[in-house]
């Protein structure tokens, strides 16, 4: 059996992805490895026989470099917009960061450990595959991943531990705002008793609410911006429930037929996102009213429903709820594209060129005293360049986003297969160390950086101001961890948690990758 494994070398490796991932899906207390199984799979089968790790530095590359690009792609529009919000908190991470690598160099250099381990500890205990990647290359060895395989478990158990402390904690955070976009959008109809301009309702200038559907006269209609509402019309609202309720109370009273029930005059449905003409645009440019007498109410991204601002870039597999009369349903659809087929596909130009600029850029290569040179190399490059392109979304005719399916599933497959064989190629390495004495001091060392971490990064948040549930956004971003970010999800439904993910997860990555080559080059 081995000889038939060392003979195909990508039989291997999925067999190695799909063992992984059966065990990835097995809970250990309130753990579960994810993605990660497939290293510690690869680990197994290669420390059976060395054979099965050799010539798999190009789809380690490769998976590497496209998980990356597609979470900067991701992340770039949110990281972008938040930067100068978050500008003190990112900084101060930065600086987190810099005392974690100052503990790795001295507590792993106290207990003996050499560089290349110390910065497989730092990447393994901050849970970061790319920082992984980068230590593997400065060091041109695997001894990283041993270093980051042992200590990987650890960095996630206790940072799910101090999320769920920091979760049950209470504090001050007169800086921080309470959730919006995270309510429950609604819907009814307002039965109008005094005459209103909607610009005059409380809500409306603020984005928080829209409207949709008139009766007025016996005749039901879209509404328009410039509305002047009058007694005795009956008008849809839209919004989170405070923000509708407010509005309503200002109108007038709540009716007790909705207008949304008749679809004889007016019709809504959702409609797919798949022309790349449409994706990269605000809602507000698409022109719904002027082209098609019509209203665009809420955008549903993923799993999440959003009011649909005006200022909302809309994206490649978006379902878009548009109320338009029934007569101008179809050609609706087909303005904004409307086919499961295309969304499905990828577009191999766009993907290919911001992969190979990513691929290029990581090359780049900066002296820095000391006779020490460093480059963002496969993880960073195409990360940095990914976020670039997320936030400018198109380029002419050329989108750069992906459909959300579509980057979900080449950043999880992306990732498979580069834990996948960076396991394979360290699994000697690992089973010379795991359970010996230089095992343990790698585990202690690990411990030590991720608690502090965690507590420094946790005491930073409270004196910004921050709530606790941003808090623990921070945290999971800082540690670059989805999985643990899952897990705080699984707690509360507050929008700051997502929010502080992301404000760190790209800084953090980025940092990371950048400290832990100084690690292994000292």
């Amino acid at each position: 059996m081995t000889d038939l494994l060392a003979a195909s070398p990508l039989l291997t490796v999925m067999l190695v992805v799909a063992l992984g991932t059966l065990l990835g899906i097995v809970p250990f207390g309130a753990v579960k490895l994810g993605p990660a199984g497939a290293l510690f799979v690869g680990l197994a089968f290669g420390a059976i026989d060395p054979r099965l790790g050799e010539g798999l530095d190009l789809v380690r590359t490769l998976g590497l470099a496209l998980f990356v690009y597609t979470v900067g792609l991701a992340s770039g529009a949110a990281f972008f917009h938040s930067v100068r919000s978050q500008l003190p908190i990112m900084l101060s991470a930065l600086g987190v960061l810099a005392i974690s690598t100052v503990l790795v160099i001295g507590v792993g250099g106290a207990l003996g450990l050499d560089s290349a381990v110390r910065g497989g500890a730092f990447a393994g205990a901050l849970t970061s595959t790319p920082a992984l990647a980068s230590a593997t290359a400065r060091a041109a060895s695997n001894e990283p991943a041993v270093g980051y395989a042992l200590t990987y478990p650890f960095g996630v158990v206790l940072t799910i531990v101090a999320m769920s402390v920091i979760l049950n904690r209470t504090w001050a955070c007169p800086k921080d705002q309470p959730p919006v976009a995270a309510q429950a959008l609604v819907d009814f109809t307002i039965e109008v008793q005094r005459p209103a301009r909607l610009s005059d309702v409380p809500g409306f200038a603020e984005h928080l609410i829209r409207f949709s559907y008139l009766r007025r006269d016996e005749v039901t209609r879209v509404v328009r911006d410039d509305e002047q509402l009058a007694p005795g019309d009956r008008v849809v609202i839209i919004g989170p429930a405070g923000p509708a309720a407010a509005a309503c109370d200002f109108l007038g009273r709540r009716a007790k037929r909705h207008l949304a029930h008749d679809r004889s005059e007016v019709d809504y449905r959702r409609i797919l996102i798949s022309s790349p003409m449409i994706a990269g645009r605000t809602v507000g440019s698409l022109d719904i009213p002027r082209r098609f007498d019509g209203i665009i109410t809420r955008v549903r991204r993923g799993d999440t429903e959003l009011l649909a601002r005006e200022d909302l870039v809309v994206e490649l597999g978006d379902r878009l709820r548009v109320v338009v009369p029934r007569r101008w349903m179809s050609d609706v659809g087909h303005y904004l594209g409307d086919s499961e087929r295309k969304i499905s596909e990828v577009d191999a130009l766009s993907l290919s060129i911001g992969l190979a600029a990513g691929l290029l850029v990581g090359l780049v290569k900066v002296p820095i005293p000391g006779g020490i040179s460093l480059s963002l190399g496969a993880s960073a490059g195409p990360l940095v360049v990914g976020m670039i392109l997320g936030r400018q979304e198109r380029t002419g005719r050329i989108v750069w986003g992906l459909p959300n399916s579509a980057n979900l599933t080449i950043r999880q497959l992306g990732l498979l297969l580069f834990l996948a064989a960076t396991g394979l190629a360290s699994g000697q390495a690992f089973a010379s160390q795991a359970f010996t004495g230089a095992g343990l001091r790698i585990v202690l060392t690990g411990i030590v950086v991720v608690v502090i971490t965690d507590v420094i990064l946790g005491v930073v948040a409270r004196m910004f101001g921050t709530s606790p549930v941003r808090a623990a956004g921070l945290l999971a971003g800082l540690i670059s961890q989805p999985a643990i970010l899952a897990y705080g999800n699984s707690k509360v439904d507050d929008e700051r948690l997502g929010a502080g993910f992301t404000a760190l997860f790209a800084v953090g990555m980025i940092a990371k990758v950048i400290l832990v080559q100084l690690i292994v080059a000292i």
